[in-house]
């Protein structure tokens, strides 16, 4: 038996569940667990001694309920990292579809695993001598300090956990960076600008998604640009400046303002 509400979904989506044996008992169960440990970009980290939990979701409004409140005005809900690599697999979102329901339909339960899962692995970490950290937001972008933030500390403090995520609120108030360290992530769209420019006012690192390697500068808007494809440890990098990436998947082909482009007619 389904144990999810449904009615928020597409009708499209709804179908593929309803009239699949295969996600009609996905979705009459819990998910086994909350976060990824491994992709191309955090092995990069493992290498440098810093070891990567990421939690991944459906975003924007694709569970019924927007888990990125921002995605309709920066117009990235088309462009997102989502359905980048796996994420294009049918079966991959649908896990994350379930994921998000449960969070959002069964909140204590998700958060009981959530926090077993990332006391075990900063203690798998503190064993092994690496750097335990945590990405909660790898598609969403949720205010886990109004949540989560009792837990964050002592995990900070007990451990060393370095929490930190990309965002596209400006304005969020955290009360100690140094546990949660957030990027804030770019968009052209007009009607994005001012919240640019708040990030940019308050002195936070800007994540700037380019076209192309090449389309890179050494400076954007003033400020210094640093390389960021070679890990996603984004706390190492010191605030105030670019961080730079370039587009992957169907975000290459973005013509919203997302993805910035150089020497080339958008």
């Amino acid at each position: 038996m389904i144990i999810y509400d449904l009615s928020k979904l597409s009708p499209e989506v709804r179908d593929q569940i309803l009239t699949s044996d295969k996600y009609t008992k996905w979705f009459s169960e819990f998910p086994s667990k909350i976060f990824n440990k491994d992709n191309p970009k955090t092995s990069k980290d493992f290498k440098k001694g810093i070891s990567i939990l990421v939690n991944y979701g459906s975003p924007a409004k694709k569970s019924g309920v927007n888990m990125c409140p921002m995605a309709h005005v920066a117009e990235c809900d088309t462009p997102c990292l989502d359905e980048a690599g796996r994420g294009a697999m049918n079966s991959v979102q649908m896990s994350r579809l379930r994921k998000t329901l449960f969070f959002n339909q069964y909140r204590e339960k998700f958060m009981e695993m959530f926090k077993q899962e990332v006391l075990t692995h900063a203690k798998y970490c503190q064993k092994h001598n690496l750097i335990p950290a945590v990405r909660p937001n790898g598609t969403w972008d949720f205010r886990w300090e109004l949540i989560a933030w009792d837990f964050m500390v002592e995990m900070y403090n007990k451990y060393g956990v370095r929490w930190y995520d990309y965002t596209k609120i400006p304005n969020r108030i955290i009360p100690d960076p140094k546990v949660y360290d957030l990027t804030f992530s770019y968009s052209g769209v007009k009607l994005y600008q001012k919240f640019v420019d708040t990030a940019k006012a308050l002195g936070m690192r800007i994540a700037v998604v380019f076209r192309h390697v090449e389309d890179i500068p050494t400076q954007f808007m003033g400020m210094d640009v640093v390389g960021g494809d070679d890990g996603d440890a984004r706390f190492l990098e010191p605030q105030g400046v670019i961080c730079a990436l370039y587009a992957k998947g169907k975000a290459v082909h973005d013509d919203s303002g997302f993805v910035v482009g150089y020497g080339e007619k958008l």
